[in-house]
């Protein structure tokens, strides 16, 4: 590491004063990747401390390792299993996921880190340090086998629309890795969606064994399948919570995302409050979809209705979503009653996508997109809300004087 700091000490006075001045902020985001910055504000008040942004997101990745890892093994489980392979050992497993993973990842980074050193050159100012875990999660929340160069437009999507545009790091209403899912899903729906996404783009005749389905337990659900079952293999709860299910890489197994949101939590990067109160939300939506389930009107929608409102916190993204997509510092909200409020709410409309519209059993991603655009709204009525009282007490005061 010592090597690598002089070299760029030495590559310093060339980009910063010399004629390859126009890579500095190419030589800036290297530094500080790898090490602590020596900045120090020049004006005003500033807390000296080494946890920057960058440390910051790092501290996010640490939380996503465990789902990365399960995700690779799960993905070559199921494949294997598709294929009849079902002696594949665990290398056999991971190694089948890492090919499917990290090119997505180094095609995430090169086209998104891409636009974020064009958008730092144009604007004058360092790269912004907030697609570092945007980076990890746009791969983790794809269908494994979805083409690579639809990865490289939605991630160049999701950094124009859903960030440069309202100004960089810190200044977006959308989470950006949710924004490039919410593209993919519309522009290229037959890869977002369907069985053959789930089981590594395998069909019948091209090596799936006999009595195979790809279809995930929440579109079992949707069909009207009371006990969602893949060939011999059971997706029931405890099968959902380890992460025995298909789906896409990083939102399987709901033990590793725990992991992660507790390591998230005891850091406090992410927030507590945001989770439980998303986690409340989705049992209340599911308790009351229980109670009503003998009124709806088609036996797909009394199956799905009925389905036990534990199994909401398992299936599909919703773990996943609550803990690393809702809880984003820049898009959720920011007060800590507001927090309440919003990750209530995700909860509460994500079950609510999820049953009333059996087309797209799958609601977090919209859930948590459709509460981005509300969540400084929420902000707003809170800061009144304390604002009204605290003028009410001021009131009072003033009459007793």
């Amino acid at each position: 590491m010592k090597f690598i700091q002089n070299l760029l000490d030495k590559a310093r006075p060339a980009v910063t004063t010399g004629k390859l001045k126009p890579l500095y902020p190419l030589h800036n985001a290297i530094e500080t990747l790898m090490f602590v910055p020596a900045h120090t504000t020049h004006s005003g008040s500033h807390v000296r401390d080494s946890i920057d942004l960058k440390r910051t997101m790092f501290t996010v990745i640490i939380a996503l390792l465990p789902a990365v890892l399960f995700g690779m093994w799960n993905t070559g489980y199921w494949h294997n299993i598709a294929i009849g392979n079902e002696s594949a050992t665990l290398i056999d497993n991971v190694l089948y996921g890492a090919t499917k993973l990290l090119p997505m990842i180094i095609v995430t980074y090169v086209f998104g880190l891409g636009v974020e050193i064009f958008f730092s050159y144009v604007r004058k100012h360092p790269v912004n340090e907030g697609f570092l875990v945007s980076g990890m999660l746009i791969p983790l929340i794809m269908p494994a086998d979805i083409p690579l160069w639809m990865v490289a437009v939605s991630t160049v999507f999701a950094v124009l629309i859903g960030k440069e545009v309202f100004g960089g790091t810190g200044m977006n209403i959308l989470n950006p890795a949710l924004t490039a899912r919410a593209f993919a899903f519309f522009a290229y729906p037959t890869f977002m969606s369907g069985d053959k996404v789930w089981i590594g783009g395998l069909t019948s005749g091209e090596g799936v064994v006999d009595g195979f389905s790809g279809a995930t337990a929440l579109g079992q659900y949707a069909a009207g399948v009371d006990a969602p079952m893949i060939g011999s293999h059971a997706l029931d709860f405890n099968n959902a919570f380890l992460g025995l299910i298909p789906g896409s890489m990083g939102e399987t197994s709901a033990l590793a995302i725990l992991i992660g949101a507790l390591y998230l939590i005891y850091t406090g990067i992410g927030s507590w409050k945001i989770m439980l109160s998303g986690v409340l939300g989705a049992i209340v939506m599911g308790l009351t979809f229980n109670a009503f389930a003998e009124y709806a009107i088609s036996p797909e929608q009394i199956s799905f209705m009925s389905m036990p409102w534990y199994y909401h916190l398992v299936y599909g993204g919703f773990a996943f979503g609550i803990v690393f997509m809702s809880t984003d510092p820049v898009s959720a909200a920011q007060t800590e009653r507001g927090k309440w409020i919003y990750g209530f709410l995700v909860g509460i409309f994500c079950i609510m996508i999820r049953v009333f519209n059996p087309a797209y059993p799958e609601g977090v991603m919209l859930a948590i997109l459709f509460m981005n655009v509300m969540a400084p709204l929420i902000d707003h009525y809170v800061i009144q809300s304390n604002v009204k009282k605290r003028n009410k007490r001021a009131e009072l005061a003033t009459a007793k004087a």
